[in-house]
């Protein structure tokens, strides 16, 4: 059991352990939202560590300056960015042993992406439930056994330690520890703030239809699959997308088909739900999500959250309208 010695609640030190080829996205994301939510009651300093101090260099060949984790205090919070590099390469000896030495002196510990990778070789999630970005589950599975892999969710809590998938997922679980600290609304500004959806909680997918699906090949599709995104409200039909795009109704099917594997009528429907999930999350009302959305009513709305997902817009959005963390039950995943 980790031994946590207490912080001063009235001032939180946030401390984000990096290391050579550290992912800039994983620092600088979640360095942004704690020092954005400093705007609106936050209490946050940010301190850049790293095993020895001194400049690391980055994904991008710019260099950081950090202090040395011994020596650095207690925290309220110690996130550990993650890499690109092969889990090999960047999980040092050093690193292990100056996260493990830290992670004695903090409130509660989280990875970012492929840091899960660091907590693991510390032993630190034995036992428990983790994620990183779905490139790295498998791999973060066959090396560490003794931890419980979840595969899909953006980010999760098991005790006092999280864990999130890559890049903007860093960005969703800061969020979720402000609005641990501080409240949604503070959270809510944050994300603002940022120009970020305050919209993802840890327990939706990392597989949404729109990033996971085929990419358009032909102008054709990419011009009515940026146009319905863009204008989801509109009483799109086959026959106008296709004369949005100048072909006929059924050279457009066949192109969605043959590069999406679904028709247009597909594509509106599905790019309406996610519309209607997002706009759920970001606060709105049932009708002005279907409204938004493009549904003809609430009803209909209703109808296509039941039949997709089982339950209705309002239980979706009782049950997401946060970005806190899914925190595991002893006995979740099992087996």
């Amino acid at each position: 059991m980790r031994t946590v010695r207490p912080t001063d609640r009235a001032h939180r030190r946030i401390g984000i352990v990096v290391f050579d080829g550290v992912k800039i996205l994983d620092y600088a994301g979640p360095a942004e939202v704690f020092v954005e939510a400093n705007q609106f009651s936050g209490d946050y300093e940010v301190v850049t560590l790293s095993p020895s101090g001194g400049e690391v260099s980055t994904s991008v060949g710019a260099r950081l300056s950090t202090e040395p984790i011994a020596g650095s205090g207690a925290f309220d919070t110690v996130l550990i960015a993650g890499s690109e590099l092969p889990p090999p390469v960047f999980v040092t000896d050093d690193l292990i042993a100056s996260v493990r030495q830290i992670s004695t002196r903090t409130r509660r510990l989280a990875s970012i992406c492929t840091g899960s990778f660091v907590l693991a070789a510390c032993g630190l999630l034995d036992g428990r439930v983790a994620t990183t970005h779905w490139k790295f589950t498998a791999d973060l599975a066959h090396r560490y056994p003794a931890v419980r892999v979840d595969p899909d969710a953006i980010h999760v809590r098991d005790g006092d330690i999280y864990s999130s998938a890559g890049v903007v997922a860093g960005i969703d679980l800061s969020l979720a520890l402000v609005e641990e600290d501080h409240g949604a609304e503070v959270a809510r500004r944050t994300a603002q703030g940022l120009l970020v959806y305050m919209q993802r909680g840890g327990g939706q997918s990392q597989f949404s239809s729109s990033l996971a699906g085929p990419i358009p090949r032909s102008s054709p599709v990419r011009a009515v699959t940026d146009h319905v995104r863009g204008n989801p409200h509109l009483p799109h039909t086959v026959g106008s997308l296709a004369a949005h795009v100048n072909v006929s109704a059924r050279h457009l099917t066949r192109l969605f088909r043959d590069e999406l594997g679904t028709t247009p009528a597909g594509f509106v429907s599905t790019t309406r739900f996610e519309v209607a999930q997002d706009r759920l999350l970001s606060g709105l009302s049932v009708s002005d999500a279907a409204r938004a959305a493009g549904y003809g009513s609430a009803e209909v709305m209703r109808r296509a959250f039941v039949t997709r997902i089982g339950i209705s817009p309002r239980k979706y959005q009782q049950r997401f309208a946060t970005t806190r963390p899914v925190l595991v039950d002893a006995g979740s995943m099992a087996g």
